[in-house]
């Protein structure tokens, strides 16, 4: 009878253990039609009229990942995420870095302390502009598209992070790459990461910063205010790409009621030393909620005086 109890016990234990962790599936899938002329479109789109995916004008790029979480106990946990990018033209896997996982390759632990996370992933200055950007960092937000997401991209490889718990409104990230694990041109050099931003009611406030080795630092500083339906945003930009700058000042307003918003998004150059002259540029965005997880959207991107126009779906899983 002891030996059942004590079977039953562990049985017990055992299954407790296991309801603790867990693996989601989740991602996105996103198609339109539009037409891309700014720089060189990715997977099978092309310049002229034709179906996007994966694109400049897509509202996010097509993804598929695993999720895995588990409760170790003491309010701590450890977790991991495999995410790899989808062309819905063909089928292809596009992966936003060098391997089929590179848009997220990560993992991480958190707990009240805050979290450590290790691996490929978004830059901590990415996520700093993400808080006050209007169109939910959209692929073809001008923000992130005329500054490069605040200088050098959306993503590190061999990222090290930590984020910090939220202090009375404050928080921030703070990551670091060693030099091995960041080579550019065939020259290792280390990068370092951050922002740091204050949430409170209506008011958002994000500082990023970022600086590869041997280069000028990026960083962008910029906020939003909602009052009713209407949300407004300005930012001021630093941008660096090895010595050479992009400069400049962003004003937009974001209006929704109901199923239906609406965002006007403008950039203006001060400085420009990544092309021959000073722009400006702007998007148009107007998406219609279909459920709390699809919704349809019409984007128009001025970019670096070329036209770039699209009208598609999202759907998240």
């Amino acid at each position: 009878m002891k030996k059942k109890t004590a079977l039953l016990v562990t049985l017990a234990m055992s299954g407790a253990a296991y309801a603790q962790s867990s693996v989601t599936l989740y991602g996105a899938v996103d198609a339109g039609i539009g037409r891309i002329n700014t720089g060189a479109p990715n997977g099978n789109d092309t310049r002229g009229t034709g179906l996007v995916s994966s694109s400049l004008m897509n509202n996010v790029g097509s993804h598929i990942g695993l999720r895995g979480i588990e409760d170790i106990g003491g309010g701590n946990k450890i977790g991991f995420t495999l995410e790899t990018g989808i062309d819905l033209n063909e089928g292809n896997s596009i992966g936003a870095g060098a391997g089929m996982w590179g848009r997220s390759a990560r993992m991480w632990a958190e707990g009240g302390w805050g979290t450590l996370q290790l691996g490929r992933s978004l830059n901590a200055s990415f996520w700093g502009l993400a808080n006050w950007e209007l169109t939910g960092a959209a692929v073809y937000s001008v923000v992130g598209s005329t500054y490069n997401w605040v200088g050098n991209g959306p993503r590190t490889s061999g990222l090290i992070t930590y984020k910090t718990p939220n202090l009375n409104g404050f928080s921030g990230d703070l990551g670091y790459t060693f030099a091995a694990d960041n080579v550019i041109n065939n020259e290792a050099r280390s990068k370092w990461d951050m922002h740091v931003k204050y949430v409170g009611g209506p008011v958002v406030v994000a500082f990023s910063a970022n600086r590869v080795q041997d280069a000028k630092t990026s960083y962008a500083l910029g906020g939003r205010y909602s009052i009713g339906n209407f949300t407004l945003a300005a930012s001021l930009q630093y941008a660096a790409k090895e010595q050479a700058r992009r400069r400049g000042a962003t004003l937009g307003g974001k209006y929704a009621a109901g199923l239906v918003s609406v965002v006007l998004d403008v950039t203006r150059d001060f400085k420009n030393e990544w092309g021959s002259q000073k722009y400006t540029n702007v998007l148009l965005e107007g998406k219609y909620a279909l459920s709390k997880r699809s919704f349809l959207y019409a984007a128009y991107l001025r970019m670096d005086g070329l036209n770039n126009y699209s009208v598609g779906m999202r759907h998240n899983f």
